[in-house]
């Protein structure tokens, strides 16, 4: 049986056995707030040290995030989002991560710097009509020096740019799911900046210094998560291993996760070993032993060209059917 086939019964036969309710991330989900909690009341009398703390249950509720937009820990959408929905990285509605997220699960569309969301490639003619500097800070963020500095301010400002185009072309009932992601965003900031004010007591700028170093921590594992390659497998990534991998839910092992969206955090790293052989052979050895590799070769040497090579105009907008479903590619 190759890959393929093995993936898609173990992937019937998972769906069949799951649990209505996954305990470990309940739990999971459960140690982050006490986390975010605990850091934040720190700052009065240790700020130098809550400081940087804030940033780990930051980039854990974002993981946390993602588990939920794949249907975890219940098999409920409603109930997984009121588990995770505050913002706590202050920037990103979860109901519009979620629809960009389900969109760049479409894998034959993988860094089409058109119909994947999440690229960080750009069509020839856009780069073009970039000013100079635009263009200057874009290649500064190909590295992982430059995605870890300027990064999260680069990748808020080509999300609400990216927003503001959705919006104008919205009617009807898409601009009224549109407006109330936000709305509901808007809610969970004013608790969030509520509790970091009223309960922490510290200042808002120290807490969006906080999120930011979250998100460029986040900037680790998405700067080498895709690639441009003919195959499509082989556009994604497997970093083996890194003390960073709980707090990423084990996504470094990117690969298996866009095969088998459906398995929850904590069963990719058995579902790796499993067949480790077949997984390099499918994305063509793709892989790095772990992030201090990628350090090394990409701290400021960009791991690809910006332009993405297809130059092609943009094509029609992808069709609600040809999204895949948050529990399967």
């Amino acid at each position: 049986m190759n890959l393929h086939t093995h993936a898609q019964f173990e992937q019937t036969l998972r769906r069949a056995q799951r649990p209505q309710i996954e305990w470990r991330t309940v739990a999971l989900i459960g140690a982050c707030y006490a986390v975010w909690i605990a850091s934040g009341l720190l700052y009065a009398a240790a700020p130098w040290l809550a400081f940087p703390l804030l940033a780990l249950p930051i980039v854990l509720h974002s993981s946390l995030q993602h588990e939920a937009i794949h249907r975890h820990p219940t098999r409920s959408d409603r109930w997984n989002e009121a588990l995770v929905f505050l913002p706590f990285g202050l920037i990103y509605p979860y109901r519009r991560y979620r629809e960009t997220h389900l969109r760049h699960h479409v894998d034959s569309r993988l860094t089409d710097p058109y119909d994947d969301p999440e690229s960080f490639y750009l069509a020839q003619s856009d780069h073009r009509r970039l000013p100079r500097v635009v263009r200057l800070l874009l290649a500064a963020n190909n590295t992982l020096t430059g995605r870890l500095v300027i990064g999260p301010a680069i990748a808020a400002a080509r999300f609400l740019l990216a927003e503001a185009r959705v919006v104008v072309r919205l009617r009807g009932k898409e601009l009224r799911v549109w407006a109330k992601a936000w709305t509901l965003h808007a809610c969970g900031l004013v608790l969030v900046l509520g509790i970091v004010r009223l309960v922490f007591a510290m200042p808002l700028a120290a807490y969006f210094g906080a999120a930011y170093l979250g998100m460029a921590l986040l900037g680790v594992r998405t700067f080498c998560e895709h690639r441009w390659a003919h195959a499509v497998d082989a556009r994604t990534v497997i970093v083996e291993r890194s003390w960073l991998s709980l707090l990423f839910l084990h996504n470094n092992l990117h690969l298996v996760h866009h095969k088998q969206p459906h398995l929850p955090w904590y069963a990719l790293p058995a579902a790796y070993r499993a067949r480790r052989a077949e997984w390099l052979a499918l994305n063509e050895g793709y892989v790095f032993t772990g992030y201090r590799a990628v350090l090394r070769a990409h701290a400021l040497r960009a791991k690809e060209p910006l332009v993405h090579p297809l130059n092609r105009a943009p094509d029609t907008p992808l069709r609600p059917a040809d999204l895949p479903s948050p529990g399967a590619a």
